[in-house]
């Protein structure tokens, strides 16, 4: 029986809609077929704009929706989340093929779907190596800032369509504007008109009827618009009719230097897709209830464009707009995504050469609406509020984004996520603590900050992982609470609170119980986790602290070090009166009260001031 579990969760492993596939019913499939056709209603205008950021020809934003979207959902662990061209990665596949092949070109669209391949690689390859995890690493505030910028960026690169100018190719953000700004004069009315009547219409009905499909019945009416003004006549360019077939069949690209010269912005394709997916997946399981399996996310998205790749496919990840609308519709199960792809490619057929009369001033205007919506101004309004450091790599990642190529971008708001993270893991809090003096009912430890501390005893208590990254500010930050007290030799570490700890850390703790021996006091720990202990044996260092300097419990360390290795002449001296629960007996030596020593023979957390039981914690 457990080798058949087994070899059943294995299964689901590598199949993962084995695991879902017993709760399709009649029910459910109607359920995902009506959220399946939203979708495929809703990704037809996405499709077509999403591909002309990437500056390809339409039928590619479309194609894009189809397999990878199959493959997607049977292969991932989110049963809401759509895949598809999105926004974010449509931009950053033209930022990084621009310089090297003209827009729309054969040679250009070879290396976007060499781009897919070479993403679903990385993606998969990140997933069977369990690496499903590091997309935590990267920081909210990295994501804001990239999809705001790459925001103004796709509204800046349809400017010339949306004013019926021509431009430079291969312009930077400064320059673009600039040339804008010079040739606004010469701007087209009639494309002017035809832009704004498209951005109006899905403006109004985004706000008075938000489960239309706004953008496809704005680009009906840019249509029109353009039909009554003259159409090509009147220099409003037209995107002429679309292939009506299914994905054909591709290749990409096996050019040893072209796969070199795209590897930077395949990798970095790959992390955004996989933050994109996972984002979203887990945004949208909060609602479901759904456990998401970032490693199996990994893998779907992996194998989505390795598979697309060869059906005509630019790289994929999954889309915020489809995904929320999937779930809203009541989809079930991820048989919504595939009942999203197959309606589209039907749709496709049919209407396909209807696209001849779709103005690219309209698609201007649907875009400048998308571009708009990806930017979450109420999140950057609470970074803002909430965190310097958070909104610093906000705004460090937008203008990285803004004036230098994406990838590069997406580096530096990754790395700065890496580096707060870890100067945040370096800096583990370590506080001060004493006996509460005025204990009511349970005798506490409490910060020192406003109660007299032992002039003998120091007690820590330090917060995070110790770490090689920590070492060194522990070490200052322990220095610089006993060098002002050199009679402080002792010193305990409350240690329940140091949630890892490597080779380096352990090493510090001996050097500063050496340290500590020399000048006539020890280093003492109490309520020390399993695995810091086990590090401790592992390394041997136990020897050199001394295994009869670690405590189980705090209230078992301090009665030990009170009673055993303080001076007791200069505790008889002592005003203080922090342990007031152990009394002088005439030879000068030190014992438990009477009712400290019954109370320890039942619980050892109990400590006593005098005439009342309270416990340590």
């Amino acid at each position: 029986m457990k080798e058949n579990t087994v070899c059943s969760m294995a299964w689901a492993e590598v199949f993962p809609f084995r695991r879902w596939m017993p709760r399709v019913n009649r029910k459910t499939l109607r359920q995902d077929l009506f959220a399946g056709l939203t979708g495929a209603v809703i990704v037809l205008p996405q499709g077509v704009a999403f591909a002309a950021i990437a500056g390809l020809p339409p039928q590619f934003g479309l194609y894009t929706a189809m397999i990878p979207a199959i493959i997607a959902a049977l292969f991932g662990s989110s049963h809401h989340l759509v895949s598809g061209p999105t926004t974010a990665i449509s931009i950053v596949v033209y930022s990084t093929l621009a310089p090297m092949a003209t827009p729309g070109s054969d040679p250009f669209i070879g290396m976007a779907l060499t781009l897919a391949i070479m993403v679903g690689l990385f993606q998969l390859a990140l997933g069977l190596a369990r690496m499903g995890t590091l997309v935590n690493f990267v920081s909210h505030s990295v994501v804001v800032g990239f999809t705001s910028g790459a925001a103004i960026l796709i509204a800046s690169s349809q400017l010339k369509h949306f004013l019926g100018i021509e431009l430079p190719g291969g312009l930077s953000f400064v320059a673009t504007l600039h040339e804008v700004f010079i040739r606004l004069p010469d701007a087209n009315l009639s494309v002017v008109l035809t832009g704004s009547v498209t951005l109006g219409i899905a403006v109004v009905l985004r706000i008075v009827a938000p489960r239309w499909p706004g953008m496809l019945i704005a680009m009906v009416g840019g249509s029109v618009t353009a039909l009554v003004l003259g159409g090509e006549d009147a220099g409003i360019q037209l995107v002429g009719a679309l292939p009506a077939s299914l994905p054909p069949l591709s290749s990409p690209t096996w050019d040893a230097k072209i796969w070199s010269d795209l590897a930077s912005g395949a990798l970095a394709i790959a992390l955004l897709g996989l933050i994109e997916a996972v984002s979203i997946a887990r945004s949208v399981s909060l609602q479901s209830r759904q456990r998401i399996n970032g490693n199996q996310e990994f893998i779907g998205q992996g194998l989505s464009n390795i598979v697309g790749s060869f059906f005509s496919s630019y790289p994929s990840s999954g889309s915020f707009t489809r995904s929320g609308v999937n779930f809203r519709a009541g989809a079930q199960t991820p048989i919504s995504a595939v009942f999203a792809a197959v309606p589209l490619m039907l749709i496709v057929l049919l209407i396909a050469p209807l696209a001849a009369y779709l103005p690219i001033a309209a698609m201007a205007g649907v875009i400048l609406l998308v571009a708009y919506n990806l930017i979450e101004f109420h999140h950057i309004r609470m970074i803002v509020r909430t965190s310097e450091s958070e909104a610093a790599v906000m705004v460090v990642t937008f203008g990285a984004t803004l004036l230098l190529h994406l990838e590069l971008a997406i580096y530096v708001g990754v790395m700065l996520s890496l580096v707060i993270y870890l100067s945040k893991a370096a800096a583990p809090r370590i506080v001060s603590l004493v006996p509460n003096p005025n204990p009511t009912g349970v005798r506490h430890l409490v910060h020192a900050k406003t109660h007299k501390e032992c002039p003998q005893l120091k007690i820590v208590a330090i917060e995070g992982a110790l770490f090689f990254g920590a070492v060194n500010h522990v070490e200052e930050i322990l220095h610089c609470m006993t060098v002002g007290n050199a009679q402080q030799k002792q010193l305990l570490i409350v240690s329940s609170g140091i949630n890892f700890i490597d080779v380096a850390g352990v090493e510090m703790l001996r050097h500063e119980a050496e340290k500590r021996h020399d000048k006539g006091g020890n280093l003492f720990l109490c309520a020390v986790r399993d695995q810091v202990m086990t590090m401790f044996k592992r390394s041997g260092h136990i020897k050199h602290i001394g295994s009869d300097k670690v405590f189980r419990s705090k209230s078992e360390a301090i009665r030990t070090i009170v009673t055993q290795h303080l001076d007791r002449e200069k505790c008889k001296r002592c005003d203080h009166g922090v342990f007031f629960e152990l009394e002088c007996v005439g030879s000068g030596d030190f014992c438990l009260t009477p009712e400290f020593e019954a109370a320890n023979e039942v619980n050892e957390e109990l400590i006593i001031v005098p005439k009342e039981i309270r416990k340590v914690s």
